[in-house]
């Protein structure tokens, strides 16, 4: 019965990422809208929009290969799992063992690299632009992304997340330096990932400045859904690694034996995180501009030299 409701806890936990992601990204859309002065769309708009997707038939171009109706499965699964093994609201869970940060950056990099082939195979320009965009991009996240894990690894004594969760809620921790910068580093390397603002603009389709939008422009219907829902877990996946790591209070132990109301409790506090992860990215985003594409580098190489400096001084008081 014990493997029975730790299996339980887990399944409710991959269900509750894929359900909460499309209502997330509905709000910073709504509060973006409110803070624009206008209306804007319902919070359950991207269901609707998912569904419609699914609903549509699909149109392939003449010579796109095998791997162009392959890729969307494939990012949507490798963004699921990754997302599905960040503690939400309880660690130790039955595969916490999995939900190691090093495997989560391989998952998301799988994910980027096939979405990068998906965007080239039918070889249009607008394919190919924002393909290589995003290789630039990732070759300063992804090495920013170690350094921030390795930091977090020295002062936790582990990379595995339920340990580093358990160990920032502990006061062992105490005020570092080097956390804060790998707060900001993290943060600057989530806009980057999501294609957000700086970076790039979700909601506009212009040839000189769209990265994520250009791999996708030849998908649609149920290829395209996949795409979408693929990209609302991993804002939710960065979000979520944001408050498990820095925010970690009411996380449930599950070896604890804790009841259901605990659960229900931890699950609503998850909840307010997300909110309030999803109204500051809207007030960021608001209240700058987007970036040229060519001044990307120069931002995302402040979360490499942050999280550098991050590893080093950890080195450095470890040596005194």
């Amino acid at each position: 019965m014990a493997i029975v409701a730790a299996l339980m806890i887990q399944f409710v936990q991959m269900l509750l990422v894929v359900a909460l992601a499309p209502l997330l990204l509905g709000l910073v859309r709504k509060v973006k809208a409110r803070l624009m002065r206008r209306r804007g769309a319902s919070l359950i708009q991207p269901y609707r929009d998912l569904l419609r997707l699914m609903r549509k038939q699909v149109v392939l171009a003449d010579n796109a290969s095998w791997l162009f109706r392959v890729a969307p499965y494939l990012i949507f699964a490798a963004t699921w799992v990754a997302a599905a093994l960040v503690p939400t609201f309880a660690t130790g869970l039955h595969f916490s063992w999995t939900a190691d940060l090093i495997a989560i950056v391989a998952l998301l990099g799988s994910a980027r690299f096939f979405l990068a082939l998906a965007g080239m195979d039918v070889g249009t320009s607008f394919g190919g632009i924002g393909s290589s965009r995003e290789m630039m991009i990732s070759s300063l996240a992804e090495p920013a992304m170690m350094l921030t894990v390795f930091s977090l690894a020295l002062v936790a004594g582990s990379t595995q997340l339920s340990t580093v969760a358990e160990y920032m809620a502990s006061p062992a921790v105490g005020l570092r330096v080097s956390l804060g910068m790998a707060l900001v580093a993290l943060v600057i390397v989530a806009l980057a990932e999501n294609a957000r603002i700086p970076v790039d603009n979700p909601s506009t389709h212009l040839e000189l400045t769209m990265v994520h939008e250009a791999m996708v422009l030849e998908y649609s219907g149920r290829h395209l859904a996949m795409i979408e829902i693929a990209a609302a877990l991993k804002l939710l996946l960065y979000i979520s690694l944001i408050g498990c790591i820095f925010l970690p209070w009411g996380l449930v132990n599950s070896d604890s034996g804790a009841g259901l109301s605990a659960y229900l409790v931890a699950m609503a506090l998850y909840g307010g995180k997300l909110a309030l992860g999803g109204v500051v990215l809207a007030i960021f985003e608001t209240s700058i501009a987007k970036m040229r594409v060519f001044r990307v580098p120069n931002f995302i190489g402040v979360a490499l030299m942050l999280s550098l400096l991050g590893t080093l001084l950890l080195f450095v008081s470890r040596s005194l």
